[in-house]
């Protein structure tokens, strides 16, 4: 039987124009009990490409190795409660008789050039944000809870810190149970185990969330 030679021509593309795509900035709101690894998260994550860490203002002193602008925008009180009335806060609370607030400004100027905006805050900050009647804040929205693996690890790990009396880590695992009924109310969870596992984690949510077709616009099609 004679064989028939095939020839294979090589495919051009079609396509004159390659697609190209814009994408609304993202923020991520992430909370966490006291223990769970917040903080060696959110430090981990401030080498992330296209991702910036919302730097919180507040009216405490600066701690020792403490830089504002890096750590803290450090103001006085009545710069706090001036900006407060102006409406320049996203969020804010006082805690221990010191004040805490997120800027309006920062975080929108981010989303609008399309950066994610990473915001370290506790679950009534949230709740605040969750609750914020400006269109641009709902949707860049996606928020996450840092969920420890259980109470008897959170007090292993409170108590492998050294830096605080058996009065003060009761007085955290009171706090955290209180927090980590909250955790519903977040996208999305998750259970804190390595700081490798939980960037991967965080990770794999920021890769899902920028996919999202309602994030992104085409410039051709």
């Amino acid at each position: 039987m004679q064989r028939v030679g095939l020839t294979l021509k090589p495919v051009h593309s079609t396509i004159s124009n390659p697609l190209k795509t814009q994408r609304t900035g993202i923020l991520f709101v992430l909370s966490a009990p006291s223990g769970a690894g917040k903080t060696t998260l959110t430090n981990a994550l401030r080498e992330e490409p296209n991702l910036v860490y919302s730097v919180s203002c507040t009216t405490r002193s600066p701690r020792l190795g403490e830089a504002s602008g890096k750590d803290y925008f450090f103001l006085s009180d009545e710069d706090f409660r001036a900006r407060l009335a102006g409406g320049e806060f996203l969020e804010h609370a006082e805690v221990h008789g010191r004040c805490y607030g997120t800027l309006r400004s920062i975080v929108l100027d981010n989303l609008s050039r399309g950066i994610d905006v990473l915001l370290d805050i506790d679950t009534a900050g949230a709740e605040k944000i969750r609750a914020c009647e400006d269109p641009i804040i709902r949707a860049a929205l996606a928020d996450i809870f840092l969920l420890p693996p259980g109470l008897d690890e959170l007090a292993r790990r409170l108590r492998g810190r050294g830096t605080e009396s058996e009065e003060q880590v009761a007085t955290r695992l009171s706090n955290a149970a209180s927090e980590m009924r909250h955790w519903p109310d977040y996208q999305y969870t998750i259970v804190s185990g390595s700081i490798d596992e939980n960037v991967a984690a965080f990770r794999a949510i920021l890769c899902a969330e920028r996919s999202l077709s309602c994030r992104l616009t085409l410039s051709e099609l």
